[in-house]
């Protein structure tokens, strides 16, 4: 008798995670979010162009770096959207969050870095640049290494069908990002004041590493996801809060030259604070209930 031949064994190349691909679809690939992405990526290379075309000895240098900022926060916006539009659809999948990973890195990993770098880091390490290229790697690599962990920890609770966080795992690149271009448009707003701050910006760097390590840390952070259009008011005031709400916005819109120099900064201030407190808050709670166990007798 003719032995059949076992079937052949499919090469570990060809195996792909489950979702990653649909039978013979190919990977899924969805355009709104998708096209929101490809918004926050361009908005990101602008940043970038703008940041290298300004001369910090010309006239518009402040003019052009303005324009890099506007660049910088338009990204945000472009960040905050995608996900959104892919939950709201129910179109969330593995290639959306590669895609936003590798937008994320360009638009507040590498744009932040060289805005530092151009204003701050190259003037003052004129003779020496490769210092002033380390400290600005430093930012870019914890960026790279915080969305590689933030990739991981997705695609492990997709695999065991767990509801994705609400919590982010260290301080997020977005927000770290809009921290760095507010802190610079606030001091670009006092320079055009006449202010003698122009040595403030000197402190950029300091944030910036500190951010860095904030990004990589195990501190928890809000991830407002549960928040979209469906999302109700359950006060009483709601009515009242919608027209706060809207007051606060067209103000912010009118008087946006004086108002989003203070108010952007003071935002992502408060989103880095409050981690840092609800890290104090658990451990002064632990140390308490430490206490606590070690005062009571023993029991016979």
């Amino acid at each position: 008798m003719k032995k059949s031949n076992p079937p052949p064994e499919k090469s570990p190349d060809t195996q792909c995670p489950e979702g990653e691909i649909n039978g013979n679809k190919g990977v899924k690939i969805y355009f709104l979010p998708s096209l929101m992405t490809s918004g926050n990526l361009f908005c990101g290379f602008l940043a970038l162009t703008k940041i290298v075309e300004a001369d910090i000895a010309s006239h518009d240098f402040a003019s052009i770096i303005k324009q890099a900022l506007f660049f910088i926060f338009l990204a945000c916006l472009f960040d905050a959207l995608d996900g959104r539009v892919a939950r709201m659809g129910g179109e969330e999948s593995p290639f959306g969050r590669e895609f936003d990973s590798l937008a994320d890195l360009i638009s507040f990993g590498a744009a932040p870095a060289f805005l530092v770098h151009r204003i701050v880091l190259e003037p003052v390490f004129k003779d020496i640049p490769e210092i002033g290229w380390f400290v600005a790697s430093i930012y870019l690599v914890c960026g790279a290494l915080r969305l590689a962990r933030f990739n991981c920890t997705a695609a492990a609770s997709a695999h065991n069908q767990q509801p994705p966080s609400k919590e982010f795992i260290g301080f997020p690149i977005p927000a770290a990002a809009g921290l760095v271009a507010s802190l610079t448009l606030f001091m670009l707003w006092f320079q055009d004041k006449e202010f003698a701050v122009g040595y403030w910006r000197y402190s950029l760097p300091f944030i910036m590493v500190f951010l860095s390590y904030m990004m990589v840390s195990n501190v928890r952070y809000p991830s407002f996801k549960n928040i979209n259009l469906k999302t109700r008011l359950r006060s009483r005031n709601s009515f009242a809060w919608i027209v706060v709400a809207a007051l606060s916005i067209g103000g912010c819109i009118t008087l946006r030259a004086f108002v989003l120099p203070i108010l952007l900064p003071l935002f992502f201030f408060s989103y880095l604070a409050y981690g840092l407190v609800q890290v104090f808050l658990e451990r002064k709670e632990k140390r308490a209930l430490a206490s606590t166990s070690d005062s009571k007798p023993a029991q016979k």
